[in-house]
């Protein structure tokens, strides 16, 4: 996003809406009483919010033309957009929430995923990488259906595209299927890395509501010090797989 200094006026409403607080106001060079505004573009992460919120009357916000990598920022920031390799707008996956027509995660195994940055606080997809390296080396199965992993270089090995590792993003994430053995690995692995991370990032555990299921994995959970909330997301399995 930039701010057409022509048009600015300085009235300094635009920046409260700012979720990385990429806005700020410089001298204006015509009127040393004015300030105006400006948009930090290594911090801006092209979410939109800033112009869909309506508060900038000379209508001074705009979006330039994104290439790539920049439009990585667009892609993962602005949920009115979708990802091109996945039809799905805001982070690009539906996880598991349309679970009973993907069966993207089956019984026997757990889902988990990891996501970094929130809106607030974002991240830069270098951490993602750190955290998708540490996984790589235990053999998880990222899931192919994940905008994340079509930027991966080396999805063997959790590397990503050189292009794409400084970029700024409100929140990515990836997703990923372990075997019952792993889940303790993935959980130290995480523990291990996350002084690497400098950003905030949480851990979702995919499970069937059984006891017979998900038991073992909550309980080994609890065992490692990762505390478990009761608010989370669940498929009541109302969809149907038309074309088999």
């Amino acid at each position: 996003m930039k701010i057409d200094l022509e048009k600015c006026i300085g009235c300094q409403k635009c920046a409260d809406y700012c979720p990385v607080g990429a806005i700020s106001y410089v001298q204006d060079e015509k009127n040393s009483k004015k300030k105006k505004g400006v948009i930090d573009l290594e911090e801006c992460v092209e979410c939109g919010v800033c112009f869909r919120a309506g508060v900038c009357k000379p209508e001074a916000i705009f979006r330039q033309e994104i290439g790539w990598p920049r439009s990585v920022r667009l892609a993962f920031s602005d949920p009115m957009i979708e990802h091109k390799n996945t039809g799905v707008p805001g982070r690009g996956t539906e996880e598991m929430k349309t679970n009973e027509v993907t069966g993207r995660f089956k019984r026997g195994a757990y889902g988990m995923a990891v996501e970094i940055g929130r809106p607030g606080v974002a991240g830069r997809l270098e951490d993602l990488e750190k955290i998708a390296m540490a996984l790589a080396k235990i053999g998880v199965e990222f899931e192919p259906k994940n905008p994340v992993t079509f930027l991966f270089e080396d999805v063997k090995t959790g590397k990503l595209k050189p292009e794409v590792r400084r970029e700024k993003v409100l929140s990515a994430i990836i997703e990923f299927v372990v075997r019952p053995e792993q889940i303790k690995p993935v959980l130290q692995a995480l523990k291990d890395v996350s002084p690497k991370i400098d950003t905030v990032f949480s851990l979702d555990l995919i499970s069937f509501p059984e006891e017979s299921e998900k038991g073992p994995a909550l309980k080994i959970v609890k065992e490692m010090g990762f505390p478990v909330y009761p608010n989370g997301k669940v498929n009541l399995g109302l969809g149907r797989v038309l074309n088999k």
